[in-house]
């Protein structure tokens, strides 16, 4: 069978796709029908974070699979409460989950929980609170809510009139936030790290600030951690690095390791918010995806999380040395192994350039080159990156 032939006209044409057909993958690296291997520093848009085929999650999984694949929610299944129990010590104690199959299913049920919340919690003059803050330049996901919270026009123009009450703030200026407050306000909804904004990171005083401005006002704060959750920053989760819980925060991508989940985590004051027939999910805390997420977790220890920041620190070492070196390269932002360049050109050709030398990254924003390598790379590996990419702006460079 010709893959990309019977892709192209059997599935809908939604995706741009690189001319790569995976055969197989293992750890940080990807083979294609014709065995030619990648370095992945990509791990499937932040997803296989323990590299790809850990042996741990894997052997996790076929337990599952031999015990049940799916039962309705209307029956207890002991995987889905140990998972629950796992993540709400990890997190809020005292608080509750809900689990689903992505990040727009996690971001949507936040989203359920703030309007039904500010109807719920009328504001001092009496008007239901049903209006949410977002931010310019963010990403919450492709449903029409999540997709109307997401603060990136050219994802808008096709699917107009979107639902309302979503408004839009600037990230990391906290007065443009103050000035969108009204007696109508509920939440706000923030990434810590916008991703597919073009790794653009929060400042700490501003989410400090944004905290402040939910308990004075008596707003609900939600963070979206889908991309920079599960490690990726160093911590288990973005907002340790911060001092600064939230009333919700999201989780998807990383959680299962590569099996479909998400999951919104509430804290207390908000955990009793959807009630019986609020909220449902056919498939969601899927067994087989919650048994991964069990034995993700357990992987997740204080040594791995220091490993993944030294990585970090090594990589960004290397990028910045090749910035030095080449003026195309604007900045190099980071939190732990969320890594964005910023070209002062586009970065596709530099991104096919080093998929041709086995080396997978991706460019969002057009000129940002991002990179969510799994935690299993080795300093080698690292070594390895930096060299094709000085190879790449090098030939970037000639081309002019």
């Amino acid at each position: 069978m010709d893959t990309k032939k019977t892709e192209s006209k059997y599935l809908m044409q939604t995706y741009s796709r690189y001319d790569l057909v995976v055969k197989r993958a293992k750890g940080q690296f990807v083979w294609d029908e014709k065995n030619k291997k990648y370095l992945d520093f990509f791990s499937g848009i932040s997803v296989c974070n323990l590299g790809h085929c850990n042996p741990v999650v894997n052997a996790a999984i076929k337990k599952q699979v031999d015990s049940f694949v799916h039962v309705s929610n209307r029956y207890y299944a002991k995987v889905q409460a140990e998972l629950a129990e796992s993540l709400m010590k990890k997190s809020f104690p005292d608080g509750k989950v809900f689990l689903s199959n992505s990040g727009a299913e996690a971001n949507e049920c936040a989203i359920k929980i703030a309007k039904k919340w500010g109807i719920d919690n009328p504001s001092k003059e009496g008007e239901k609170r049903i209006e949410i803050i977002s931010f310019e330049n963010s990403f919450h996901g492709r449903t029409l809510a999540t997709l109307s919270a997401t603060g990136q026009k050219k994802f808008h123009e096709s699917f107009r009139p979107l639902p309302e009450k979503f408004v839009f703030a600037k990230f990391n200026d906290i007065d443009s936030v103050k000035k969108l407050i009204n007696s109508k306000t509920a939440a706000i909804l923030v990434e810590i790290v916008q991703g597919e904004g073009g790794i653009q990171i929060a400042d700490k005083n501003f989410i400090k600030g944004l905290r402040e401005l939910c308990d004075k006002h008596n707003l609900l704060l939600i963070f979206d951690e889908i991309q920079c959750g599960m490690g990726r920053t160093g911590k288990l989760f973005a907002w340790q690095n911060l001092g600064v819980k939230p009333d919700v925060f999201t989780l998807a991508k990383a959680l299962a390791n590569g099996l479909p989940i998400g999951a919104t985590v509430a804290n207390k004051k908000t955990s009793e918010v959807l009630l019986s027939g609020d909220h449902g999910s056919t498939f969601g805390g899927n067994p087989v995806s919650c048994a991964a997420a069990v034995s993700v977790l357990k992987l997740m220890t204080p040594k791995l999380l220091k490993d993944v920041s030294e990585k970090a620190k090594y990589f960004v070492k290397g990028l910045n040395g090749l910035k030095k070196e080449y003026k195309m390269i604007k900045s190099v932002r980071n939190m732990g192994l969320l890594i964005g360049v910023e070209l002062d050109l586009p970065g596709k050709d530099i991104v096919e350039f080093c998929m041709n030398k086995g080396l997978l990254i991706n460019c969002t924003q057009g000129n940002v080159l991002r990179f969510l390598p799994s935690f299993v790379i080795t300093k080698k590996d690292i070594d390895f990156t930096i060299k094709i990419l000085g190879e790449a702006f090098k030939w970037q460079m000639l081309k002019k």
